[in-house]
């Protein structure tokens, strides 16, 4: 079991992921239904990393684009 701050490490560290953090994987936990149990311990949270490996390994990456920087008409 790894608490979501060393499950995000040890995924970059793998070479599962070029890089997330440990913010993103509580937001994933608490938005994806397909995100592996998981656990409470103390006030940490923590998930099997047997299970969070394939599941990050698989998931496709679905970044928001800035529109802040898109040309509009007239601009």
């Amino acid at each position: 079991m790894l608490s979501f701050r060393e499950l995000a490490r040890r995924l970059v560290a793998d070479g599962i992921v070029e890089g997330i953090t440990h913010q993103r994987v509580s937001k994933l936990a608490q938005d994806d239904p397909n995100f592996p149990p998981v656990t409470q311990i103390g006030r940490s949270k923590a998930v099997d990393y047997r299970a969070a490996r394939p599941y990050f390994a698989t998931r496709k990456s679905r970044q928001g684009q800035r529109t802040d920087l898109k040309q509009g008409p007239g601009q």
